[in-house]
């Protein structure tokens, strides 16, 4: 049974400034990466840079109402008024288009109105509900379309596969046992755009994540070779592409110096 809003979200999360994010519960595990909130500071607009997951989401933010978050392949700037509550469910690359009953490649790089993509779920996440009431009900709009859906196990599968930096194309399909254009149709249907770009984008996220755990000492030589790039000018190709920042310039904006 899907948990309600007030299991998962902290006594005094709709109050503190800032983001964070919880694990899903055990039913949507599967599908769901992460549960997560938002809130702008009272005293200024919060400007987020979002860089491409892999994901889509299903969201609510104060004043809005609910949209999609269609998977990304460039980085995106996100600004809230001072205040502003936001809510989201994270679909696992893969799992979007099955949830959601369309192509995902129909919302790359879009945010889309819910009421334009699924109306019957949009009603029931008007703008001016309380944050926790919205959360509590995106979670169980997320848990009927998990629920609704029929996930691609041959694309899941695949993508798990790309994780491996070295894991080729052909061997993936070849794995799932289809051939490279069926494989590269199923994805845009259910990740929303080819393998190729989902090990491009899983790459760049192993970068990501070693410049958030290295407190603003990454030697972005030995980063670019452990995140499986060919050398440092693919790290700066990728990143220019995927975030609009030079390497040396995001660990800067990820990892502020004190």
């Amino acid at each position: 049974m899907v948990r309600t809003a007030a299991d998962w979200v902290p006594d005094g999360a709709w109050l503190a400034p800032g983001y964070a994010e919880w694990a899903p519960p055990p039913s949507l595990r599967g599908m769901v990466a992460c549960l997560w909130a938002s809130v702008a500071p009272e005293d200024r607009d919060r400007d987020a840079l979002v860089l491409p997951d892999g994901c889509s989401d299903l969201m609510w933010e104060q004043g809005r109402g609910a949209f999609i978050a269609g998977p990304d392949t460039g980085p995106v700037r996100a600004a809230s008024p001072p205040g502003t509550v936001m809510a989201g469910v994270r679909f696992r690359p893969s799992a979007g288009g099955p949830a959601l009953g369309l192509p995902l490649s129909e919302l790359r790089d879009l945010r889309a109105d819910l009421a334009d993509v699924l109306p019957d779920a949009a009603t029931v996440l008007s703008p001016g509900l309380a944050p926790a009431i919205a959360a509590e009900r995106i979670l169980a709009v997320a848990g009927r379309l998990v629920a609704d859906g029929t996930p691609d196990l041959a694309v899941a599968h695949a993508a798990r596969l790309l994780r491996d930096p070295v894991t080729r194309i052909e061997q993936v399909a070849t794995d799932v046992d289809l051939s490279e254009r069926q494989l590269r149709r199923r994805f845009h249907d259910a990740v929303g755009y080819g393998p190729k770009t989902l090990q491009r984008v899983y790459r760049f996220q192993r970068f990501i994540r070693a410049v958030d755990g290295s407190r603003g000492t990454c030697d972005l030589s030995m980063a670019a070779v452990e995140a499986g790039y060919a050398d440092q000018a693919h790290l700066t190709r990728d990143c220019l592409a995927l975030s609009g920042l030079t390497p040396a310039v995001l660990v800067r904006v990820r990892v502020p110096a004190p």
